[in-house]
This record gives structure tokens, sequence and C-alpha cells, in this order.
């Protein structure tokens, strides 16, 4: 079933969600804490996934969505008791990441934070990260990928130099 009885999503679709900024989302200075963006934007992401049919994929063939990274740019805050809305998009793939898109939008319209973000499926029983185009053609995706623009590239190469830097790195050691 879809997620909430919606029809199916596809690469280039879009979920929103209407959301108020909670005196549990808050910090000190009275807008939206910025690890909330994060959390709020997995609603959109894990719609999108039921979706489009890859939650199947993890219940037929144990392939799971995980993110791989993210990237948030905060532009104006969500003040409390204000509503805001969640758009939610899968852009686009490339090789073994799917590059996800969540916009946070205030009443009026503007934006408030963008975060970007880069998600893989894994396949727990061969341990490995499948090809986004195996898991486009399991889906029924008839659709070739749109190619990452440079923003997207920048984001890719930066996360994937943030991983090799996690990867490398020795337990405890830290820089002085």
């Amino acid at each position: 079933m879809s997620a909430r009885g919606k029809g199916p999503a596809r690469f280039g679709d879009e979920t929103r969600h209407s959301f108020r900024c909670w005196p549990t989302d808050i910090d000190n200075y009275m807008h939206m804490n910025n690890s909330r963006y994060s959390t709020i934007a997995d609603v959109g992401r894990i719609e999108l996934f039921q979706r489009s049919g890859m939650w199947d994929l993890g219940k037929t063939r144990n392939w799971w969505p995980m993110m791989g990274g993210g990237q948030t740019a905060f532009i104006k805050e969500i003040k409390l008791w204000h509503r805001f809305e969640l758009v939610s998009s899968m852009e686009t793939w490339e090789d073994r990441q799917i590059l996800g898109l969540h916009r946070f939008l205030l009443e009026d319209g503007s934006v408030a934070a963008i975060v970007r973000t880069s998600i893989g499926v894994f396949d727990y029983t061969n341990r490995r990260y499948v090809p986004i185009d195996e898991v486009a053609q399991a889906i029924g995706t008839r659709s070739k990928p749109r190619e990452p623009d440079e923003g997207e590239r920048e984001f890719l190469r930066s996360n994937a130099a943030l991983r090799a830097m996690a990867r490398s790195a020795k337990p405890g050691l830290t820089r002085t």
C-alpha cells in the first residue's frame, strides 16, 4: 500500500508535509533547533521510499535505503509556533547514490532551509550497496537519471572526501 493511500512516487516527484514549530523543536534563540531539520526531512524521505517501492525491496530482497550524507543551508529562521512546509524529492541518481532534496518553506513561500542528501540502498544479504540503476529497474523506473548539476557534483565530491577522512581516522585521534 502506498504511504497514507497516496499513489506511487517516482524520481523527481515531490512530497509535501505541513508542520508547526513546537516548543520541543526550539533552541535558546526561540527558533527551530538545527537537528530538527534532519529529523523532519526523514518524514519526506521515508514517504518517498514507501511510495516509490524502495521500502518494499527491503521486505522482498533485504535491500534497505540508508543515508550516506547530508548538507544543510540555513537561510531564514523558523520561529516558535510558526507553520512551515517540507517539500522533499529524489532528484537523480548516480552509481550507488540517490540525491535527495528537502526544502523548508515558510508560510510566505520563502525558503527557510535546504537539506541535500545522499542515499544508498544496502543489500544486507550480500553485504553490498546496490547500483541505483539496478534499484530503479527493480521498482519499475523506466527513465534514466538526469546528470547531476554542478552543485550536486560538488556535494558528492565533498561527501566522498568526508567519508574517506572518517574511514582513515584512528579511534581517539584528535587534531591539535
